[in-house]
């Protein structure tokens, strides 16, 4: 078998070309470009966030997985939902706006639904009150979905449900993650969902440059945010 000629610098050089400013069009068009080496290159990255984050929800949610309905956005080829059914759960919607990652997603014969959806320019497409969990993993940070869509995500969410979402910790996601977490916290003063749990997980993924190399680690830390929607709203 012949050699893997994919390294973890073009893995490296990839992801952070991802993370740059563009339009919703350019986005597009760079998750299309490299949807067919997504999944080699996260293995190459030790990318971690599916498995943490399936595991955390898991933890939370220790009946009735087999029922509950998930809603996974920003699914990209569908790594979350994989570890997720390896756990017990069933049953999977999913929505990303690279119709490649789509097709990809599709092909693992996971979800019961799968749609087109651009995050930061349009609403979900679903009825309030529908899910019993709303995963969103790797896709809030900088140059990608945009924190203002927490609203929505707790929205389609069930009374009692939970939002699970993801962002890493290091240095150029620093601004982000503080916007981010703004909101967060102002939803849960307000009532609308109270924390579960917070995890900060040391690797979660290998740097994509010494820059951003924590204390000579070779990896950079993310967080897990597990929020229970409120039972009534205030």
């Amino acid at each position: 078998m012949a050699a893997n000629p994919r390294t973890l610098a073009d893995a490296q050089r990839t992801v952070l070309s991802s993370h740059k400013e563009s339009t919703a069009e350019d986005k597009v068009s760079f998750y299309d470009s490299w949807s067919e080496l997504y999944e080699q290159d996260v293995i190459i990255l030790d990318y971690r966030a599916p498995l943490l984050a399936a595991d955390s929800l898991a933890e939370v949610m220790l009946e009735g997985r087999d029922q509950a309905l998930v809603l996974d956005v920003a699914c990209g080829t569908g790594l979350v939902a994989v570890q997720l059914q390896k756990l017990g759960f069933r049953n999977f919607h999913g929505m990303d706006g690279c119709e490649r990652m789509l097709e990809l997603a599709r092909s693992k014969s996971v979800y019961q639904t799968l749609q087109k959806c651009m995050l930061d320019t349009e609403p979900l497409q679903m009825s309030s009150d529908s899910y019993d969990v709303v995963m969103i993993v790797g896709a809030l940070s900088e140059g990608q979905v945009p924190y203002t869509i927490l609203p929505e995500l707790l929205r389609v969410t069930k009374p009692g449900g939970f939002v699970c979402m993801t962002t890493r910790i290091n240095k150029s996601n620093q601004h982000y993650k503080k916007q981010l977490q703004a909101v967060i916290e102002e939803m849960e003063q307000k009532g609308l969902w109270e924390k579960v749990k917070v995890q900060e997980v040391e690797h979660w993924e290998k740097a994509t440059s010494l820059h951003e190399a924590e204390q000579g680690s070779k990896y950079i830390s993310g967080i897990i945010y597990m929020y229970q929607k409120s039972r009534s709203q205030v």
